[in-house]
């Protein structure tokens, strides 16, 4: 009973915690950097020099550039899940009696999600170069709010085809641009959304059948926090593939999502808000096969 006090007091901590991180993230991004900020003024005279510049490079380095920091925690915390999985609670499974197909199923899930993985990792987001854009400036048509004829990425020096962005963290314009992902060390754009998804299904599945079958040990204490782990990993999971699957529905990417939210121009200009309506909503199986069958010159949105 001592471990279960425990574990709902750790687990209530996290969620606390987790909720306050995605509440306040956005709303009040400036008053937290104006707290940092003094944070900062107040503690920089007792820091070594060669100190803070190596902590800024690495900060630098970590989240304004391609790296596979992320990609690798998010490799070791699977490693450290399934290693427990496999060490603690498949043994007292067979013991019980339990089926082999269900104990087998977090790993069939993991094998689809690393190879959905993969794919999100290697696979061309949709880099517009100078050789397709005038085929993808064919595919979208500008709804002239959140995007406009005659504009041209400072940075690339092309054209910016509807619907496309400027990645700074890859340093690349990108076809129907979602977001930079970190734990795929990738963009997610108009040609790898598809496996983008899949990949964050198999991964909430894998989290709620590890955790599904975890609960069942509440009295072992290194299973009990990885459940709070597995637990907490599946809500974050769940709500964000709930997310994407919503801007799927809607034809909507997160990045014109956030921009119509918080009433922010293209190209990071901030503007009066505008109503803006979203000419791309098809309709929902007209939305879904895009993101399964990408459009191209060849199958363009009339």
């Amino acid at each position: 009973m001592d471990f279960l006090i425990l574990f709902l007091i750790y687990l209530a901590i996290c969620l606390s915690c987790m909720v306050v991180a995605i509440k306040f993230s956005r709303q009040s991004q400036e008053y937290f950097a104006r707290i940092s900020h003094h944070v900062i003024q107040v503690i920089r005279p007792v820091i070594p020099q060669w100190l803070q510049v190596a902590v800024q490079l690495a900060l630098h380095r970590l989240i304004h550039r391609r790296n596979s920091f992320f990609l690798v925690l998010h490799l070791v915390l699977e490693v450290v899940v399934y290693g427990v999985y496999s060490w603690e609670v498949v043994p007292y499974c067979l013991e019980l009696g339990f089926r082999h197909s269900i104990l087998l199923l977090p790993y069939i899930l993991l094998l689809g999600k690393m190879y959905f993985f993969y794919l999100c990792c290697t696979r061309d987001p949709g880099t517009i170069s100078p050789s397709n854009l005038k085929q993808l400036l064919k595919v979208y048509t500008y709804d002239g709010t959140l995007y406009r004829r005659d504009r041209v990425c400072p940075t690339c020096e092309l054209m910016k085809p509807a619907r496309s962005k400027h990645c700074r963290v890859c340093d690349r314009c990108v076809h129907r641009f979602d977001h930079h992902c970190v734990w795929v060390n990738n963009c997610v754009g108009g040609l790898n959304i598809r496996y983008f998804l899949l990949y964050l299904v198999t991964l909430s599945g894998m989290a709620a059948a590890v955790g599904t079958m975890t609960k069942l040990f509440l009295t072992f204490p290194r299973i009990l926090f990885m459940l709070g782990f597995t637990l907490l990993t599946f809500f974050l999971l769940a709500g964000y593939t709930a997310f994407h699957c919503y801007l799927v529905m809607t034809n909507q990417t997160s990045n014109e999502w956030y921009k119509h939210k918080n009433s922010c121009h293209v190209d990071n200009s901030w503007s009066d808000k505008r109503t803006w309506e979203n000419i791309y909503h098809r309709g929902f199986v007209a939305n879904v096969k895009e993101i399964i069958s990408p459009e191209t010159v060849q199958k363009k949105i009339r």
